[in-house]
């Protein structure tokens, strides 16, 4: 029998978690003490547990111990001797600090992140730029105040923010923040720490003068939207460039008021209008920074859609519609246990030279989980690795008559 790479001796979920790194996994259990009062389900145990959840689209306790426990015979090989079942799971969700998970996935985030930047990737400032954003997770009980009106009939989902900042190279949140859906996004500013000569691109909801103030002031640069009651005064005009395609219709140096400690402030920023065709409408940008083309300054804030298909892609591939509980802690560990396993995907696909979607990439592991497949190879060539299967099997046709 020829060589055969198809076949591996770890099931693809086992070969998934190989990019867990264990170091990470000691420090953050020695930080939090996270395994004191756990006589069996432990962090690692506790992880798997969750990540399983998350990558097979388990949608209930029941779904999830029995799936684990059909699996039970390759659970040793990740060190779980016995499949945890639903009253250890829920006491552990409740229990066990979701900053645990937070720490698991920033760990891990640290570990992978030099192999996350995208080398398509042509501005330079893009490399010094940070996109901030906001999503609301719905939530089926009305366990923290969801964002909006609230309804005329009274009723209405609980929901959880969460506030994420992700670096524009990397395409991954770096810092992430959770609250009730109605906390205002202009809060998550102030946990924002980056260096000097940075970009931060936020949308108008972020709208925070005294903020902007002290970015200026450290050599932080900002695009934004500007809001339609800003009340400013024009000071003088930019040049713009003879260019007949150009979309830039108007350039600006503007001065706001703020409040600092009770004292009326003012500040000078930048005012870029711009005709966006493809909406066939203007779109107002706010800026602290004057050495950047204004069509740049555009082109920044257009990149901001990339934190949009991060959320994106974390909803659609690891639903978040279904929680194993009904506490603020559970449900944040499942969310950060879905970033977890969006993590190690994106470092799946940096892994493998052929291009994949995403989503199918996730639905290969999704249904393949317990196969003993080999992942890289199979994703790198998966036409090869099948017709070797074949031949190795000795069969001529995948529908035999």
């Amino acid at each position: 029998m020829g060589k055969n790479t198809h076949f591996f001796g770890q099931p693809i979920f086992s070969q998934v978690l190989s990019f867990v790194d264990k170091t990470v996994l000691s420090q953050v259990r020695s930080k939090h003490q996270s395994d004191r009062y756990y006589k069996k389900f432990d962090t690692w145990q506790h992880l798997v547990t969750m990540l399983f959840c998350s990558l097979s689209g388990a949608t209930s306790l029941r779904e999830l111990s029995t799936g684990l426990l059909a699996w039970q015979n390759k659970l040793v090989h990740i060190g779980i001797k016995t499949s945890p079942k639903r009253s250890t799971i829920s006491d552990g969700n409740s229990k066990r600090p979701s900053a645990v998970f937070r720490d698991i996935y920033m760990g891990l985030f640290e570990k992978h992140r030099h192999i996350l930047p995208d080398s398509r990737l042509k501005m330079e400032v893009i490399k010094k730029l940070f996109i901030v954003d906001s999503t609301v997770i719905s939530l089926f009980k009305d366990i923290l105040k969801v964002a909006g009106r609230p309804r005329k009939d009274g009723k209405s989902k609980g929901g959880i923010k969460a506030h994420v900042m992700i670096h524009a190279a990397e395409l991954m949140p770096c810092l992430i923040r959770f609250t009730e859906g109605v906390r205002h996004d202009h809060t998550f500013l102030k946990h924002l720490n980056v260096p000097e000569g940075s970009y931060i691109v936020m949308d108008k909801g972020y709208t925070d003068y005294l903020q902007y103030a002290q970015w200026s002031d450290r050599g932080i640069y900002f695009i934004t939207r500007m809001k339609d009651n800003a009340v400013y005064e024009s000071i003088d005009d930019i040049d713009l460039p003879d260019d007949k395609d150009q979309e830039i219709i108007k350039d600006e140096t503007i001065t706001l008021e703020y409040t600092a400690n009770g004292n009326k402030e003012t500040l000078k920023l930048r005012r870029v209008v711009l005709w966006d065709d493809t909406k066939s409408k203007v779109m107002v940008f706010l800026t602290n920074s004057f050495d950047q083309e204004a069509a740049t300054i555009a082109g920044i804030y257009k990149y901001r859609w990339q934190i949009e298909l991060l959320f994106k892609k974390l909803k659609q591939n690891f639903p978040l519609k279904y929680f194993l509980g009904d506490n603020q802690n559970a449900i944040e560990i499942q969310i950060w246990c879905s970033l977890i396993s969006l993590l190690l995907m994106e470092v799946v696909r940096k892994n493998i030279k052929r291009k994949w979607a995403f989503s199918n990439m996730v639905a290969l592991v999704r249904f393949h989980m317990v196969s003993y497949v080999h992942l890289i190879n199979f994703l790198n060539d998966p036409e090869k690795e099948l017709k070797e299967s074949i031949k190795n099997q000795g069969q001529t046709s995948l529908f035999p008559t």
